[in-house]
């Protein structure tokens, strides 16, 4: 059993982690000096505060910085849809190992199975944990990205990108590339790989990607670059779209009347 620090140590430890190392030297000896010992457990929990107050303002500026949609969270997402192997994966996932070996997460499946919600939970969950996380369109980030090559800015676009150690890219297979986009996206692969993870969510399998990167040798280059480190999930399961418009439908059809058959056979026997 680890025993607690005593609440001396606990003070020079926290006046370390503010950056406080003159204070962190001083503080104790000087309380003590001075017949103030007693009041050490005291400064230990102001000091718990700032500590706590500080952690949640870092907290607050990474998700304004991530541009996640809001209330898309493993607590709204409906777990029950997806098979355990799937959800435990992402919870495992969610602890932020894979950021540490630059892992990239690659989010497989047809439009309106949530994998758009998945990894934008996944993103909160980080986010929660002190990590930067970017969640961007796909298209999005190409355009921007091509605008920064255009005006000569491309390596301090992607040096901006940097700072966010998770860049997640939603639909990646809804973009439709020239040349010039695709050639923008394979740099932002290429410039990441092995140093900041990335997670994608696509509805085309990788022997369809020759539609994004045209060109067979790039598309292979890209592939390549993302899967060496790389957590594939497949969402293999319904539309959530499909299965809702369903369930709407279901809840306005007017229900049969129990144990009278249907109006048309009523109909057929007062007729004989």
């Amino acid at each position: 059993m680890t025993t607690p620090p005593l609440p001396t140590e606990r003070v020079t430890t926290l006046l370390t982690t503010f950056g406080l190392t003159t204070a962190a030297q001083e503080c104790v000896p000087r309380f003590t000096l001075a017949g103030h010992a007693g009041a050490v457990p005291v400064l230990q929990e102001v000091l718990d505060l700032e500590r706590d107050a500080r952690h949640q303002r870092r907290i607050d500026r990474l998700r304004r910085a991530s541009r996640l949609p809001p209330g898309k969270t493993f607590n709204t997402l409906e777990a029950t849809r997806f098979p355990a192997p799937l959800m435990a994966r992402l919870r495992e996932l969610a602890a932020g190992l894979f950021v540490d070996t630059a892992t990239n997460v690659l989010a497989f499946g047809l439009p309106g199975v949530g994998k758009s919600h998945a990894l934008a939970a996944l993103g909160h969950a980080l986010v929660q944990a002190g990590h930067a996380v970017l969640f961007v369109p796909a298209y999005a980030l190409v355009q921007d990205l091509l605008a920064a090559k255009r005006a000569l800015e491309l390596l301090r676009a992607l040096r901006k990108l940097d700072l966010f150690e998770v860049v997640i890219l939603d639909d990646l297979g809804y973009v439709q590339q020239s040349p010039e986009e695709a050639e923008v996206l394979f740099t932002l692969i290429a410039e990441r790989y092995e140093r900041r993870s990335l997670a994608i969510t696509s509805n085309l399998v990788f022997s369809q990607w020759d539609r994004i990167f045209k060109d067979q040798m790039a598309t292979a280059a890209a592939i390549d670059r993302l899967v060496h480190h790389a957590v594939i999930l497949e969402f293999d399961v319904t539309s959530y779209r499909t299965d809702q418009a369903t369930r709407d439908l279901q809840a306005v059809a007017p229900p049969r009347a129990r144990g009278r058959p249907p109006v048309s056979v009523l109909k057929r026997k007062r007729a004989r």
